[in-house]
């Protein structure tokens, strides 16, 4: 369970647009965990997720505002 970025800021983070939405911020969280662990299973090192599990480096990600939603 994600306890630090709180999850309704990160909800806020995504965008006015989806401001609300547990299931996007779900979708967009798992989907950057499973990009982190594809970039480091090519580069064959965990030094992109500075020791930290895969969903909590992208939560954050969220929170610091590099990732974005795109509609389509």
């Amino acid at each position: 369970m994600i306890n630090e970025p709180a999850i309704d800021v990160l909800i806020e983070n995504l965008g006015e647009k989806y401001n609300g939405s547990k299931y996007v911020l779900c979708v967009v969280a798992a989907k950057r965990a499973r990009q982190l662990i594809d970039i480091a299973k090519t580069q064959g090192s965990t030094a992109v997720l500075d020791n930290k599990k895969p969903l909590t480096a992208a939560a954050i990600e969220i929170y610091n505002g590099k990732i974005t939603t795109v509609n389509g």
